[in-house]
């Protein structure tokens, strides 16, 4: 290679510098912006990084099981201004709905220019948590009980029927579970978490984790969860891990002296599908006014089931007189959600009174 060519090839490889520098700070990059938040809030935010990263690093956690991937779609802001169009990774998580009000995926939302975003409130009030594991129990084949002592900070406060997103350690990825215990119990969280096959956390909690393990979270997050001031009857219905949300409700509900009328439909394909059914029968023993009704789905000949069989959504208007003066809570899988809400429509109930989580 002749002198000539390596100095050709050192001024090209300067000239690349240049454009790429130039096209890194006409897109933001290494640029200082800043982010507003309900109109009230302004942060400082690198360019170049997402808006997810932003708010991360400005102590405002928000949903992200995916870790920033945009595979989860559960990260949605709304971008009142900044932020550039909709991009097509988007687009499957957006209804249009959402689209025309500006609602976006915060790790998809690139920082190169001020932006100006609205978020629940609630949003802002999520932190991030260190716990330890203080208890990990077996409740089926495939279901574990795990309780986590809260180290720092010491306390949290969340609604009955919420929950948090726990971190893998090594993947730097979340992934979320109700809150299965009483809001009353500020310093412990309990959880009712299922071992899915290939599922990045459920293996490592039912595989690596062990009593006396630090783990982080963030949350609380989610709508769903009891409403406090509503009298009307309260309905749950819930299937396998879709108890441990209830359980909360429910528990809350007994520290309040439950009051008011509250039935509990619960079910499982066997009887080892469920989970904490003795809680429920106690609690149905303390109060008169409550309720606890189990469905099985395939009860095997080993279960001498002599109770309710068949679909939950046929067993709730077998005990109900009626069904649109009531207030609904549905916790499971999509089918069974799905099917409830069909029921419920045809029988005349309101969407407010209907309150859903999927997983």
């Amino acid at each position: 290679m002749t002198l000539q060519t390596i100095f050709i090839l050192i001024l090209l490889l300067v000239g690349i510098t240049v454009i790429l520098s130039f096209v890194d700070v006409m897109l933001g990059g290494s640029r200082q912006m800043l982010l507003t938040i309900n109109k009230d809030t302004t942060l400082p935010a690198s360019g170049g990084g997402t808006l997810l990263d932003a708010l991360s690093q400005n102590k405002i956690f928000i949903p992200s099981a995916c870790g920033g991937k945009g595979t989860c779609g559960h990260c949605k802001v709304k971008v009142d201004s900044g932020g550039g169009d909709i991009i097509s990774l988007e687009e499957n998580f957006l209804n249009r709905k959402e689209k025309e009000e500006g609602v976006r995926l915060a790790c998809q939302v690139k920082v190169r220019e001020d932006l100006h975003i609205s978020m629940p409130e609630d949003l802002l009030e999520a932190k991030e948590y260190m716990a330890e594991v203080a208890a990990l129990e077996e409740l089926n084949y495939d279901t574990k009980f795990l309780r986590l002592k809260l180290l720092s900070p010491k306390t949290i406060n969340f609604k009955p029927g919420q929950y948090v997103q726990i971190l893998v350690p090594g993947y730097e990825e979340y992934r979320a579970y109700s809150i299965a215990s009483p809001p009353s119990q500020k310093d412990m969280l309990e959880f009712v978490i299922r071992h899915i096959r290939k599922g990045l956390c459920t293996t490592f909690i039912h595989k690596a984790l062990r009593v006396g393990d630090i783990i982080k979270f963030t949350g609380p997050y989610g709508d769903f969860y009891l409403q406090e001031n509503s009298k009307r009857d309260k309905i749950f219905l819930s299937r396998n891990t879709g108890i441990a949300p209830i359980r909360s409700i429910v528990m809350h509900l007994k520290e309040q002296g439950m009051p008011t009328e509250a039935r509990s439909y619960y079910s499982g394909r066997t009887k080892n599908d469920i989970l904490l059914g003795e809680e429920l029968s106690k609690i149905e023993e303390e109060h008169d006014n409550f309720k606890c009704y189990v469905v099985l789905s395939k009860p095997t000949p080993d279960d001498k089931w002599e109770g309710e069989t068949g679909y939950i959504t046929d067993t709730v208007p077998k005990f109900e007189e009626s069904l649109d003066d009531k207030e609904y809570y549905l916790c499971g899988p999509p089918e069974m959600i799905d099917a409830a809400m069909a029921v419920l429509s045809e029988k005349g109930v309101p969407e407010e009174q209907i309150f859903f989580d999927k997983f």
